[in-house]
């Protein structure tokens, strides 16, 4: 398992070689972003390990994906098959999404197999992106919020949506929920 200064250092010179193969400079991805520079130049050196909205954020003046971002392996042979130990975790906190497939350049889905600890959820404020997306509840109770719809899910309850439509998901109740969920295209 990786530490936190593992982590704040992969997600730095992950950044670095994207800005670069951007051909973006500190200063302008900044701009871009609506930060300050020196906050590029602390992530990037793996002095700051941002949240996961500042780092889309960031992302955005690229712009990136967060899936793409953190599966970006340049030259990888493309893999077929996985075993759990190598779905990549995208997510943290009480949330996890773990990833199927390591680099979705180039890919047009995305799959997640999500966990969501009791009462967590992707936040206040609602995500929209472009695409489509839908799950599958595997256990416990999700509650989802698409516009002004809302469901409570249980186990093999599903939902699809346009993702341009404002959403959201909570776990309610005492259990974990996990859901296998996918979106076209990757969006983080």
């Amino acid at each position: 398992m990786e530490n936190t200064h593992d982590i704040a250092r992969d997600i730095g010179a992950r950044l670095r070689a994207l800005r670069r193969m951007h051909k973006l400079s500190q200063r302008a991805l900044a701009k871009k972003a609506g930060i300050t520079n020196a906050t590029i130049s602390l992530i990037e050196s793996g002095k700051m390990n941002p949240s996961v909205g500042a780092l889309k954020r960031v992302l955005d003046g690229i712009p990136i994906g967060m899936s793409a971002f953190f599966s970006f392996e340049p030259e990888r042979e493309e893999k077929v098959f996985f075993v759990a130990e190598e779905l990549v975790q995208i997510g943290r906190g009480g949330v996890s999404f773990r990833q199927v497939g390591g680099n979705l350049f180039g890919k047009k889905l995305q799959i997640l197999h999500e966990c969501y600890a009791p009462g967590t959820g992707t936040g206040k404020v609602k995500l929209a992106h472009a695409g489509e997306e839908g799950g599958i509840v595997i256990s416990g109770r999700l509650e989802v919020t698409v516009g002004d719809q809302r469901k409570l899910l249980g186990p093999g309850d599903a939902y699809l949506f346009d993702s341009t439509r404002p959403h959201s998901f909570r776990a309610v109740g005492e259990r974990e929920c996990v859901v296998v969920s996918a979106c076209t295209p990757p969006t983080f």
